[in-house]
């Protein structure tokens, strides 16, 4: 396997990546997401619903698909290929809401880093996942913890 991530010893605290990938996104998207995900809320699916009931105008892109598209696009500069796993997920929130059209652009910064105590082989890092639309309104944030290889003896 190709790893293009980097090994817990080649992050440093108040490293930003500016990741290179950006995403428009889709009302096919939003569908698609909220029904595989079994989420009905008209508030993602119900466009006259939307028009009519809400503030908004028109669907909400589902937040779970904002977060899971902003920590997607940061792996392949970050930890492909050098997560153990994922550890959880703390202070998520999504202060600006996301639209069909709207684009979405993804930074991601080291906020912590310690080694593993329990397991030698690894290192654990916090980062900082921010999401941005096309005005550059912050619209999701979370900080995640990861459990990294260290770079193998001898590379």
């Amino acid at each position: 396997m190709d790893v293009t991530g980097h090994y817990y010893e080649e992050f440093e605290v108040g490293r930003v990546f500016r990741h290179a990938i950006r995403r428009t996104l889709t009302e096919t998207d939003n569908v698609l997401f909220s029904a595989m995900t079994h989420n009905p809320a008209p508030l993602h699916i119900d466009r006259e619903y939307m028009r009519t009931q809400s503030e908004f105008g028109q669907p909400l892109i589902n937040s779970f698909f904002t977060l899971g598209l902003i920590v997607g696009i940061s792996i392949h500069e970050t930890t492909l290929g050098t997560t153990v796993a994922n550890l959880g997920l703390e202070d998520v929130r999504f202060p600006h809401p996301l639209f069909a059209g709207d684009t979405v652009r993804v930074e991601t910064e080291v906020v912590a880093m310690r080694p593993s105590r329990s397991r030698p082989a690894n290192g654990i890092l916090t980062l900082e996942h921010r999401g941005y639309n096309q005005h550059d309104a912050l619209v999701a944030i979370c900080k995640r913890n990861v459990l990294m290889l260290r770079r193998p003896a001898g590379q």
